[in-house]
């Protein structure tokens, strides 16, 4: 009954209307202000934190106002080009559904909410290990890694560029998936990973850790040490990283953001820095195929230099 009410309900509403993401903004404003005074609280008794090489880091938790204003305005812009990417895909998904689609699967049963959830979630975790293998989707992504604090306004350090995304998500409309329970799964998904950022949560209980994506889990993927680099990408199930081996526990504190840090707060340049570079490596590459290298290739992929032998790898560290 329950299911069906809720299927009911959404299903009346008008597309912009479904989505969950804007009705739990208040609450992410809300823990956000949370952690940032707990964390003002905490950061004396925490200073003089220092790096393996003595260099000083940001202590546990910590805030800087001007990267959580950068984050924060990502966030909201975010919130306008998702809704035309989604505006798009709706147009898509609803040819594909209504002409592509073998069967059309009932929003009121139950089994239908269990394909849609966990459907979005294993597509997630394909789309998240491509944009950090592929530089050209890495390049739509890595603003939300950019950041050396890790928090809840890192959280809302969303990309503007959501093709991928709206791309991965197409064989569930060709399940016979309804759109709008396409969108509302990606909104939940979403939703879940705003609290699994933050290090004021430690480990969970060990049942927890197995399944879920948690705040440690989530940690080691934002961490640009080398043993955590390309790890732990599920979103709500940390089970994918589990079973297509690329999972990684938390063994230390975490050095946050790219490996080759970013010096700006500009939104703008944030968003389109990796685009770019791999402009500039396009034009000076004077091969087609380590043009394509720079575009296709992980990030860090050099070409080979003179005198390597054809089977040297080429791929280099990511980020």
């Amino acid at each position: 009954m329950c299911v069906d009410f809720l299927a009911s309900l959404l299903s009346a509403l008008p597309p912009p209307m479904r989505d969950p993401v804007l009705f739990a903004i208040p609450f992410f404003l809300l823990l956000l202000i949370l952690e940032w005074t707990a964390a003002r609280k905490l950061e004396e008794i925490e200073a003089g934190a220092t790096d393996k090489s003595g260099k000083p880091r940001p202590v546990s938790g910590a805030y800087h106002t001007r990267d959580s204003v950068a984050s924060i305005s990502m966030g909201l812009v975010s919130i306008a080009t998702t809704a035309a990417w989604k505006t798009l895909a709706l147009l898509g998904y609803a040819a594909i559904y209504a002409y592509a689609a073998p069967w059309h699967l009932a929003a009121t049963r139950w089994y239908t909410w269990v394909i849609a959830i966990l459907g979005v979630d294993l597509l997630y975790y394909t789309y998240h290990r491509i944009a950090h293998r592929v530089r050209l989707i890495w390049a739509t992504h890595q603003a939300h890694h950019s950041s050396q604090y890790f928090n809840f306004a890192t959280a809302v350090r969303q990309k503007w560029n959501n093709s991928g995304e709206i791309l991965m998500w197409i064989p569930l409309p060709l399940l016979g998936l309804p759109p709008w329970m396409v969108f509302f799964s990606w909104s939940l998904n979403l939703i879940y990973q705003f609290w699994v950022h933050t290090e004021r949560i430690g480990k969970l209980p060990r049942p927890f850790e197995f399944v879920l994506n948690t705040p440690s889990h989530h940690r080691v993927h934002h961490g640009m040490d080398k043993v955590y680099l390309d790890k732990n990408y599920g979103g709500i199930l940390i089970i994918w990283d589990r079973l297509f081996g690329s999972f990684q526990p938390e063994l230390f504190r975490p050095h946050y953001g790219l490996t080759k840090q970013v010096d700006t707060f500009n939104i703008w340049k944030l968003q389109t820095r990796e685009y770019v570079a791999i402009a500039r490596d396009w034009r000076s590459a004077t091969r087609l195929r380590d043009r394509l290298g720079y575009v296709f290739g992980p990030p860090g992929w050099e070409p080979r230099a003179a005198g390597q032998p054809d089977d040297a790898t080429e791929v280099a560290t990511s980020r």
